[in-house]
């Protein structure tokens, strides 16, 4: 039995705006914690996530799978070998866009 247990990830590049407070708060959190804003953010929403009772709930009824995204995601390539990581000869993935975003842009 080995002795880690390694959980590979898929990670995605999102767009988003914030309130510029917010935004000032997440980069202090992240150097109260020695971490990167992207890790802060990504755990204050799982910790959300998994907190919020009605949330849970939502998510086992049919409508949670039919919500229509509206996050602008990019996914970011995942390295298929040592090699490929270190000379960076994967190609990115084209980006992903929500189309059903009605918010006007600044």
């Amino acid at each position: 039995m080995p002795l880690l247990e390694i959980v590979k990830t898929h990670h995605v590049t999102a767009s988003i705006r914030l309130n510029e407070e917010t935004a000032g708060q997440i980069d202090q959190y992240a150097a109260f914690l020695h971490a990167s804003a992207d890790e802060v953010v990504d755990k204050a929403l799982t910790y959300v996530f998994a907190k919020d009772r009605d949330f849970q709930d939502f998510l086992r009824t049919p409508e949670a799978a039919k919500v229509t995204a509206s996050l602008r995601v990019r996914s970011v390539p995942q390295a298929t070998t040592p090699e490929q990581a270190n000379n960076g000869s994967v190609k990115p993935a084209k980006a992903m866009e929500a189309t059903s975003d009605s918010r006007p842009r600044s």
